[in-house]
């Protein structure tokens, strides 16, 4: 399903900014620049799983939260 498909970029997207952060606090001359891109790099991620929530919809078989 496209959907799945997507989400695993989003959440590659996720991982690829989480470990940019983590380069941020090792390498202070470049941690401003590493951030901004990390931040950039999960708002990508974040907009992925906005549009496949509003175009294609939930995944079948989950129900609202409780």
């Amino acid at each position: 399903m496209p959907a799945q498909q997507i989400l695993q970029e989003a959440k590659k997207l996720h991982r690829v900014s989480e470990s940019l952060d983590s380069l941020a606090a090792q390498h202070a001359p470049i941690s401003e620049a590493l951030s901004v891109l990390s931040a950039s790099v999960r708002k990508s991620a974040t907009l992925l799983e906005v549009l496949v929530a509003m175009r294609l919809g939930p995944e079948p078989g989950l129900g609202p939260a409780n």
